[in-house]
């Protein structure tokens, strides 16, 4: 073995390897350190790698199950097709490498003659390493303008990163934590947050989008106070000095009412105000109505607690905040996103020591793949999916690809057989997780002539729909960089450096750049994964990917208030890149998408309160529904398989308050079907006093690997799917973000899983 700087020797053929992992199996880009023991060439042992700088050695159960998932029985090893006319039916045949991209290669040069590149589609998850490239697979190898997803409204990051461009023109506004700095929380340039508001996230359990989430715990021993606005009782909502307790879905009303709070009682930072915002006399006007008793009573939150809350915030300088998923996934969430980042910025808590870090959109491979959109030729990017009323303009000028709403639509259509005829699906189990009405979203892509996915295991999706799949290595099994934030908010690169050899799988970066040199080879160069990340790298840096390799983790330089020193914008000029040069508490981007200036609050289409349905199906609906919660063990559809993980979480649950279920009839461990208008679905009754009566909370993504594979059960896709209750296209009115956390239903005792 050569030598190399990341592998420690340690005789009779043992070594240990020191890399970051990120995927396959699911994980977001938070780059965990971890040291890999590989003996006679086979995985021993993970643990936590000490000299990470951000993870110090600390692992959630994912990782340390690596094993698991590396040996398992039912991972896919070769690439495996079967007939079209065999879909939902175990008849796979084991083929080669070269027979399975001479199929792709055959069936994409036959779709760009007819219907055109357009009728190739991409299908991508969340979070996983190939979101890096699963743009350029699409634009730069099909040459189709048709990147797409099955997320009702984008409901996963991509909102929030819309709304810090638009207020702020600024990439994702994170935590300070030192994670810029080698020596983290010692450096002088840091502060410690007095307070940080974590506003529908729960970093503890998901390290979500590039955030290590036990910092939150190093801050809190340090000294950080919370205020958590959460409609369930977490772990950190129990530590926090201020837990806001809010009905689902209407964090814009909360958020106006802390801004109330805030400028009524001259809280805010005036000179940071003055110098660097824009609108404030007009956002001051508009949120002058909203007092703590008129937010309160929408959200059901003491407005006490909403008035100690914004005085905690705002009066102890510097703190910081957290905002999660929860802003995508609620039809009001732009609005609601808006409001955070406005109370942010009237505390001056924006790019200072302890607040919100700042940094540009994008670097180097995280710009790169939307900029592959320009290897599709115009004529054929004019025939990306729309909506033919032109209803989602602000999508369709922001979005990389079409709004997955609008996705569904086109394929819905009577020509759809016409016009679509493949699709390529990277990371994702759309029938299982993200898909809203998803029985819909099967019908649909079952029209499509022939359709492809790369995986490390059999999903539910895979085997009702695909004609040909393709096995993935796992994140040790091949080199890649990790990127935290997706080159956002990078504030460290990390090497994921091979440990253990893969067979006959190939990782997401191989299979783009075989395919990319057969189909495109004038776009695709490159001829190795190293060759293509050293490219990459040298657009920002004077080193290659074998450097980075050596170092394992690199951390970014950084400054503060980059605002001052025209670090922000791309012309240098001091200030943020929005139209006005300063953040815009007022928007002058929205009304150009027909979008109101001023962040406002919306209530729910399916709630208790809403005048968009009638009272007869409020009266049967009741109860307030939200979802996905996170579980430390999984990562979304993931993860069932492997018995350690399962063991910790072996049925999907949903939580019910004791009143509530006295008043149903129902006990801790009884089967219980949810329904609303939309749909059904079965899940595990778990009582518990941290979910207010009248709201139940159910688990997401389940799906269960151990039953039978073959349609019509499909690995029980359907029986405890929340999203069968999420409806389609209920989405905002720039397109971006669903109600997949907040919509009515009813529940009853059933006798079984099966209902």
């Amino acid at each position: 073995m050569d030598e190399k700087s990341w592998i420690t020797e340690l005789g009779d053929g043992t070594h240990q390897v020191r890399t970051c992992v990120w995927s396959p199996p699911g994980d977001h880009p938070v780059g965990c350190g971890i040291v890999v023991t590989v003996k006679d060439g086979k995985l021993v042992k993970v643990e936590g790698d000490p000299n990470h700088p951000i993870t110090h050695g600390r692992l959630c159960p994912r990782c340390i199950a690596l094993d698991e998932v590396e040996y398992h029985p039912d991972r896919i090893l070769h690439p495996m097709k079967r007939d079209r006319a065999d879909r939902g039916k175990d008849k796979w045949e084991v083929i080669s490498w070269d027979e399975a991209y001479d199929l792709i290669e055959s069936k994409v040069r036959k779709y760009w003659k007819e219907p055109g590149p357009q009728g190739i589609l991409t299908f991508t998850g969340t979070g996983r390493e190939i979101t890096m490239y699963s743009a350029a697979y699409c634009h730069a190898i099909f040459m189709s303008p048709n990147y797409c997803m099955t997320l009702s409204g984008g409901a996963c990051y991509g909102p929030r990163c819309t709304i810090a461009n638009f207020q702020l023109g600024a990439g994702y506004p994170e935590l300070d934590y030192a994670a810029y700095f080698p020596d983290r929380y010692e450096d002088p340039r840091w502060e410690l947050p007095k307070y940080v508001l974590v506003w529908g996230k729960d970093p503890i359990n998901s390290s979500p989008d590039g955030l290590f989430g036990h910092a939150l715990v190093d801050l809190m021993k340090l000294g950080s106070k919370l205020i958590v606005v959460d409609p369930r009782v977490t772990w950190i909502a129990a530590h926090a000095e201020y837990h806001l307790q809010l009905r689902p879905g209407t964090d814009t009303a909360l958020g106006l009412g802390l801004a109330h709070v805030i400028i009524a009682e001259n809280l805010y930072n005036k000179e940071f105000v003055d110098k660097w915002c824009y609108g404030f006399d007009d956002f001051a006007e508009w949120v002058e109505d909203w007092t703590p008793e008129r937010a309160g009573e929408v959200c059901w939150v003491d407005p006490e607690l909403i008035r100690g809350a914004a005085r905690a915030f705002a009066m102890n300088s510097p703190s910081s905040a957290l905002w999660g998923l929860a802003i995508d996934q609620m039809t009001n969430g732009q609005q609601a996103g808006h409001i955070f980042l406005a109370i942010c910025a009237l505390c001056g808590y924006l790019d200072i020591p302890g607040g919100l870090t700042l940094a540009r959109p994008s670097s180097f491979t995280g710009k790169w793949r939307y900029e592959t959109v320009n290897s599709v030729p115009d004529e054929i990017r004019a025939k990306r999916m729309r909506d033919p009323e032109g209803k989602y303009s602000c999508w369709d000028a922001a979005g990389p690809g079409p709004l997955p709403d609008v996705t569904l639509n086109c394929l819905e259509q009577d020509n759809a057989v016409d016009e679509y005829k493949m699709s390529y699906w990277f990371g994702t189990n759309p029938l299982a997780c993200m898909a809203a009405s998803p029985k819909r979203w099967e019908k649909a892509l079952n029209k499509l002539e022939f359709n492809v996915s790369q995986d490390i295991f059999m999903n539910p999706s895979i085997m009702a729909l695909c004609d040909l799949v393709l096995p993935l290595t796992t994140s040790i099994e091949h080199e890649g960089i990790v990127m935290p934030h997706f080159g956002r908010n990078t504030h460290f690169l990390g090497a994921m450096n091979k440990a253990v050899d893969s067979g006959d799988c190939k990782s997401d970066v191989e299979i783009m750049l075989e395919l990319g040199r057969r189909l495109r080879p004038e776009l695709w160069p490159w001829e190795t994964p190293a060759e293509f990340f050293t490219e990459q790298l040298h657009t920002a840096y004077d080193w290659g990917f074998e450097d980075l390799q050596d170092m394992v983790v690199f951390q970014q330089p950084f400054e503060y208030r980059k605002y001052e020193s025209g670090k922000l914008r791309a012309d240098g000029k001091p200030g943020f890149d929005t139209p006005t040069g300063l953040v815009e508490l007022k928007s002058c981007i929205y009304p150009a998408f027909g979008e109101q200036a001023l962040p406002y609050f919306e209530e729910p289409y399916y709630s208790p309160y809403s005048d968009k349905i009638s009272q007869g199906v409020r009266e049967a609906f009741p109860l307030v529904l939200t979802s996905g919660g996170r579980h430390i063990a999984m990562f979304h559809s993931e993860h069932r398989q492997i018995p350690s993980l399962r063991s910790m979480n072996p049925w999907p649950l949903v939580t019910i308050h004791p009143d509530t279920a006295s008043k149903y009839g129902i006990s801790d461990g009884d089967w219980v079907e949810i329904s609303n208008p939309l749909g059904t679905c079965v899940q595990k009754a778990k009582l518990s006093t941290t979910i207010d009566p009248r709201v139940v909370h159910a688990q997401h993504a389940w799906w269960f690997p151990e039953q039978d594979g073959e349609a019509p059960n499909l690995f029980g896709v359907y029986k405890s799917n929340i999203n069968n209750l999420v409806p389609h296209e209920c989405v905002g009115i720039t397109g971006y973000g669903a109600p997949y956390k907040n919509v009515i239903c009813n529940i009853r005792k059933v006798d079984s899983l099966e209902g």
